[in-house]
């Protein structure tokens, strides 16, 4: 089975350290080139798996706690969203060196191939992991019309 991936062609200049070569150079000056210091941003990773009756959801959201995930489904249309804190501090000793937050929400929305049905949908988040069950809705027979 082929493995299917979303090319960004981005995400290589996030990654991009043009003066990676003169990092030891920089070390001994007490400077360090700021490209270094970026993050990339984290993303939510979605895994979909249809059943016969239902689908499988395993998002990936590391270092977020679950009162902080909020799921929207609207008929086929489901919504992940995600509040994001991180705080990073270095001290030496008793003073403060430098000190760093980040703020910000994840979001990630996807279209599934069938309306899903909310009343019986589940959720459940361990280890940074989402697992949603995700019924589909029961198709109603087709009805026939008779002309008169």
């Amino acid at each position: 089975m082929a493995n299917i991936t979303r090319f960004d062609p981005f995400e290589d200049l996030a990654r991009f350290q043009p003066l990676a070569p003169f990092d030891d150079f920089f070390k001994g000056f007490r400077m360090r080139p700021w490209v270094s210091d970026v993050d990339v941003e984290p993303r939510i990773k979605v895994d979909v798996a249809e059943e016969e009756k239902s689908y499988a959801v395993k998002a990936d959201i590391p270092g977020v706690k679950k009162e902080d995930i909020h799921v929207a489904i609207d008929g086929n249309q489901v919504s992940i969203e995600a509040e994001v804190k991180k705080e990073k501090e270095e001290k030496k000793g008793e003073k403060v060196v430098r000190s760093e937050r980040y703020y910000g929400s994840l979001y990630r929305s996807f279209s599934l191939g069938h309306d899903v049905d909310e009343s019986a949908a589940t959720a459940k988040f361990t280890d940074g992991t989402l697992e949603l069950v995700l019924p589909k809705k029961a198709t109603s027979a087709v009805k026939t019309l008779a002309i008169h």
